[in-house]
């Protein structure tokens, strides 16, 4: 089974074969999934964020402007002349 639609059809299909329990130990099992992938996603995208901030800083210290700083980190202004040297 290459197909990924013929797959998906037949994953459906075992699911609502399944009785009521197996159904809600399958839902719960695919939250726990879909909770863990949002937390690992939210993780990352904090540190993407802390990093930039912190090339932000050092920029700063250098003498760059608040331009070139936004420009360089893809942050905005308002955002840099926040930060606290």
């Amino acid at each position: 089974m290459n197909e990924p639609e013929l797959g998906k059809a037949m994953d459906t299909v075992q699911y609502l074969s399944q009785d009521s329990d197996a159904r809600r130990l399958y839902e719960a099992r695919q939250k726990y999934l879909h909770d863990e992938a949002s937390m690992v996603e939210g993780a990352k995208s904090a540190g993407i964020i802390e990093g930039k901030l912190q090339v932000a800083r050092n920029l700063l210290a250098m003498g760059m402007d608040y331009a070139a700083v936004a420009k360089a980190t893809g942050l905005g202004e308002s955002e840099i002349k926040s930060i606290k040297l």
